[in-house]
């Protein structure tokens, strides 16, 4: 009798432990942009109110340690996923033979826009000839400047670009340049007007530059594979978080000042919130927060091509997978 009784026991046990391992979360980890801002709002709701954990994942919330890393170790499964940008994604799928995939995007159009100061006299590009452009090196901003300068019969040949690094706001300011490419409506242009300047912009896409999605959440085809569950598993908790942060603002704001990078990138509570009322409306589309449309990727990687940012035909094969709800 006894020997059944520890049988029973031993068995009771390891059905405990059993239910015990069901329970366990998975360790899943995306890596930012950037420091947290506005943009991340959903993330750090979702991670408050127990979203993740109730879908059975912890979630690690990384930082980069330049802008190419999200995608970087993304693409090497150093972490699960990386928040990055649709043109970097089709020229590191068609260039370089990386086998990265959108798994959802974030905001559905352009925030980097042409930047200036209002006693520029810049109304349109037409306007940029013979002028100073600052930018930020990256040929992709060069190649914007040049479409919405020709769509609008101006000589882009006429302007003289500029490298200032990441100074695209002080570039202005101090007259090193009379505009700049690369400075986001969400971010820049609210600190501007916090710091008490008048500033103005020029959206590319109505001068022929495509509505190209702005942020894109990204993981390796191998990640994909081994843990299409867990990413799932993520886009449903970062649903319900998106609609609690367009349901309340304020309390999203409230909890992203709490998670801020206050030794790295403090956030001035008047800017997010500016910055986060720019954002929402570009965060979802036909009622659905984070799906992809085949024919944007089309579009951008046609006009990528053009403006010779490609050297070879765009690989759009297996580029992007809508999460299912």
């Amino acid at each position: 009798m006894r020997n059944i009784k520890v049988i029973l026991g031993s068995m009771m046990l390891l059905f405990v432990l059993s239910a015990c391992n069901k329970d366990e979360t998975e360790k899943v980890s995306i890596m930012l942009d950037w420091y947290p801002n506005a943009v991340h709002s959903f993330l750090y709701v979702a991670e408050e109110k127990g979203y993740f954990e109730d879908e059975g994942i912890e979630l690690d919330i990384q930082f980069p340690a330049n802008p190419t890393d999200p995608i970087n170790l993304a693409a090497a499964g150093k972490v699960t996923m990386g928040i990055t940008y649709q043109p970097d994604v089709i020229i590191a799928k068609t260039e370089q033979d990386i086998a990265v995939k959108s798994v959802g995007v974030l905001v559905r159009s352009p925030l980097n826009h042409l930047g200036f100061l209002d006693e520029s006299g810049i109304n349109s590009p037409k306007d940029l000839e013979g002028k100073t452009i600052g930018f930020t090196g990256i040929p992709l901003n060069e190649a914007m400047v040049e479409t919405m300068m020709e769509t609008d019969g101006a000589d882009f040949n006429s302007v003289t670009m500029v490298d200032v690094g990441f100074e695209l706001s002080s570039s202005i300011v101090s007259e090193k340049a009379d505009a700049a490419i690369g400075m986001y409506i969400n971010h820049e242009f609210p600190m501007l007007e916090y710091e008490g300047y008048n500033p103005g912009h020029i959206d590319p896409t109505d001068y022929g530059v495509p509505s190209f999605y702005e942020l894109l959440v990204v993981t390796s085809d191998d990640t994909w594979t081994k843990e299409q569950d867990n990413i799932e598993a993520f886009w449903r908790a970062a649903r319900k978080a998106f609609d609690d942060m367009e349901n309340d603002p304020d309390e999203a704001l409230s909890i992203l000042l709490k998670h801020q990078d206050k030794a790295n990138f403090p956030l001035i509570e008047e800017v997010e919130k500016e910055s986060l009322s720019i954002l929402l409306p570009k965060m979802k589309s036909n009622g659905e927060f984070g799906v992809q449309d085949e024919e944007v990727w089309k579009v951008t990687a046609d006009w990528m091509t053009k403006a010779g940012l490609l050297s070879k035909e765009a690989n759009l094969d297996g580029i992007f997978v809508n999460v299912k709800e």
